[in-house]
């Protein structure tokens, strides 16, 4: 992985590489370099597969981070590509010409995220969340019992516990 490390290194501005075990490092790429080091990477250092395309939202820090996991089946390595997006007017740019697979990860980053990906096929049509309104709920500022107390009415006679007394009842009837 250092090695590889040193040969990217030397063609494109990086930031920090974080090896993980011998095959396995994660690496931060500008925004603006990703598609540059990912084609080489896919045509030059052997990475065909891309296995996922994940984000975390960075709330805190007003970002996303995209995460693209690729493989070079041959050599037995996987890299981590990190880049950081603003959350305000998240914009990505496809890979999907690159890898196809990656359509099918922008759709659902979209849509469960946010983040745009022109270009990318059939990413305006509905996927998972079929009449969606609210903010993306994957969003750390989505709120899940405000929507669902807005949107889901309370069945008749159903009770809530508190988890920790509930299980202490469970597992000591008699009480202690």
């Amino acid at each position: 992985m250092q090695h590889l490390h040193a040969r990217l290194s030397a063609l494109f501005p990086l930031g920090e590489f974080t090896p993980q075990r011998d095959k396995l490092g994660f690496l931060t790429v500008p925004q603006s370099h990703l598609r540059a080091v990912a084609t080489h990477l896919r045509d030059v250092e052997g990475f065909s597969h891309l296995v996922l395309l994940t984000a975390v939202d960075w709330l805190e820090e007003g970002q996303f981070q995209l995460t693209y996991l690729l493989c070079n089946r041959l050599a037995r390595l996987d890299l981590g590509l990190r880049v950081f997006l603003p959350r305000e007017a998240a914009t990505m740019d496809s890979i999907h010409d690159l890898w196809p697979t990656a359509a099918t990860y922008q759709r659902e980053l979209r849509e469960m995220f946010g983040i745009d990906f022109p270009g990318s096929p059939r990413l305006a049509e509905e996927f998972i969340l079929e009449g969606w309104i609210d903010i993306p709920p994957y969003r750390r500022d989505f709120d899940t019992k405000k929507f669902a107390a807005e949107n889901f009415s309370q069945r008749p006679g159903r009770v809530t516990h508190d988890p920790a007394a509930h299980m202490k009842q469970q597992l000591y009837p008699g009480g202690l």
